[in-house]
């Protein structure tokens, strides 16, 4: 189910075993360590076992996959390893278990004991649910579903956050400056951290002599500084290399700071950038951006599909973004990068097994069902609008009629792939619904893919949803778009029929950016 034949790691495994394979992550100096997840949630690992990163409770090392027992059933959401290595994973819900090299406590147990098998961080984590973990090269930081960061192990040039240099042998959470804000997105690079937040804003701290915390210095930083040159610029997703930043905005554009001596910038020469440099990708809007703190190289994803590498390349160095005949920044990482390890956590694509399903049987109920079989699900309990409702029933069958049959089904495809696929216009009735049940992250996934499709013609209708489903960030995306666009977009029909007290508010506010002066 998930192609991971590029990695010579899983040469050996038969093909009835590569079959069973839903999750994968190939780790270790000379990417020759593994942990793989299958379709039955067993969780397997094979390789050198360098510090135990294995997991298997011993340093041998095995040419033959390991089952990893406290690990079986845990259905893991995030990975990451370190360079020691470490490993972190988090689980659907929303525990943290770490284990393998812990000489500055990167594990997190207080301890600088090396973990044989995966154990739990509990200390400042038992409340909190954890989605998403990133790990440099001894240290750790993790995401939880109130938008908290918390860092811990090595700390020479502050990249756990914390105002000192003293290493951090357990879970603290990363305020001073991210103080009642909601981080959505994490990365490290080799010894610094970065936080995408909510509103777009982006924040590193740690190692900068690089520039890699893209704030116009070579200072290092105890805690996070907002990159003050993105300004205006709404960042949804950043990856680190090595020593190398790479941040995508909402209108698909990519930047770059940080080290450059491979090229890895993607600016066309090897000097170093301090500061955020927008990267020319021949005007296709990004969809993804990678980068692994083990390596120099750097890939994106285009809206169509195509894939783009830069950076240290099977030994070159590529300056500007070089088009491949891959399908995913994984095979980049697979074929070029050095090592050849996985940029993130290989997950088989539920989307694709969804919409495959869908070709062979229109009955969403059967593909529920299907899904759930073969252990590619998020069930509607992750909701907690549903959850509350199925313990207050014991009907066999609910009605429930606040939105339209063609928004329900939207939305149960993304409780089980986790992703929309749906035009802008249909987008904004799933935006109320995420609205209403208070699902943030689907509220987020619906202001993305509304951004992604807006065009003069159908601005105002979405600028229209925006202020009616009370989406700031998505209003000002939608009115700044409309300003820069103004001449097409007052020609259309959408404007004409515009709402009186919208369009008195959108005349006043454009007046106010000057759009009407000559």
């Amino acid at each position: 189910m998930l192609d991971v034949g590029k990695w010579p790691v899983f040469a050996l495994l038969p093909p009835e075993e590569l079959r069973l394979i839903r999750q994968a992550c190939v780790f270790g100096s000379a990417a020759n360590e593994a942990l793989y997840v299958t379709v039955n949630d067993e969780v397997f690992a094979l390789g050198t076992n360098c510090s135990g990163c294995l997991g298997l409770g011993d340093l041998q090392s095995t040419i033959e996959p390991r089952r990893i027992d406290v690990l079986c059933g845990k259905k893991i959401v995030s990975l990451s390893y370190g360079t020691g290595p470490h490993v972190v994973i988090a689980t659907a819900d929303g525990e943290v278990f770490a284990w393998g090299h812990n000489g500055y406590s990167q594990l997190g147990n207080g301890t600088t004991n090396h973990g044989l098998t995966p154990a739990l961080v509990s200390t400042n984590l038992l409340s909190k649910r954890v989605t998403e973990v990133a790990c440099g090269s001894h240290h750790t930081i993790a995401l939880t579903t109130d938008g908290e960061v918390y860092a811990w192990g090595y700390n020479n040039s502050g990249q756990v956050g914390s105002g000192s240099t003293a290493n951090q042998p357990t879970p603290r959470r990363v305020s001073s400056c991210l103080q009642n804000k909601v981080v959505v997105n994490i990365a490290c690079g080799q010894l610094c951290s970065m936080a995408v937040l909510d509103n777009g804003e982006i924040y590193g701290w740690g190692y900068n002599c690089n520039g890699q915390l893209g704030l116009g210095n070579n200072g290092n930083q105890q805690t996070p500084c907002r990159i003050a040159a993105l300004q205006g610029v709404n960042i949804v997703q950043v990856a680190c290399g090595y020593a190398h930043t790479l941040a995508l905005t909402d209108e698909g554009f990519v930047y770059a700071w940080g080290a450059n001596s491979y090229g890895q910038l993607g600016t066309g020469n090897k000097s170093n950038q301090a500061l955020p440099t927008l990267i020319n990708t021949d005007k296709e809007r990004m969809v993804e951006v990678a980068a692994c703190h083990t390596s120099h190289t750097s890939a994106a994803k285009t809206q169509s599909g195509q894939v783009l590498m830069w950076g240290q390349c099977r030994g070159q160095a590529v300056a500007s973004p070089h088009l491949t005949h891959f399908s995913s920044t994984d095979d980049v990482f697979a074929c070029f990068a050095t090592p050849a390890v996985t940029w993130h956590l290989l997950t088989v694509g539920k989307r694709f097994v969804w919409s495959n399903l869908q070709k062979l049987c229109p009955d969403v109920r059967i593909c529920m069902k299907v899904m759930e079989m073969v252990g590619l699900f998020s069930p509607p309990c992750r909701c907690e609008h549903f959850r509350a409702l199925l313990n207050e029933t014991d009907e066999e069958s609910i009605e429930i009629h606040q939105f339209s049959y063609l928004v329900y089904r939207a939305f149960l495809e993304y409780l089980y792939t986790d992703t929309i696929n749906l035009p802008p216009e249909d987008a904004i009735g799933l935006l109320d619904l995420a609205t209403y049940y208070r699902e943030t992250r689907l509220k987020r996934l619906c202001q993305e893919t509304i951004k992604r499709g807006i065009s003069e013609e159908n601005a105002i209708t979405l600028l229209s949803a925006a202020v009616k489903y009370e989406a700031r960030d998505l209003e000002e995306f939608c009115f700044k778009f409309c300003v820069n666009h103004l001449t097409a977009v007052t020609q259309t029909q959408a404007f004409a029929d515009m709402d009186h007290d919208l369009l008195k508010n959108f005349i006043n506010k454009a007046s106010r950016y000057g759009a009407f002066k000559n």
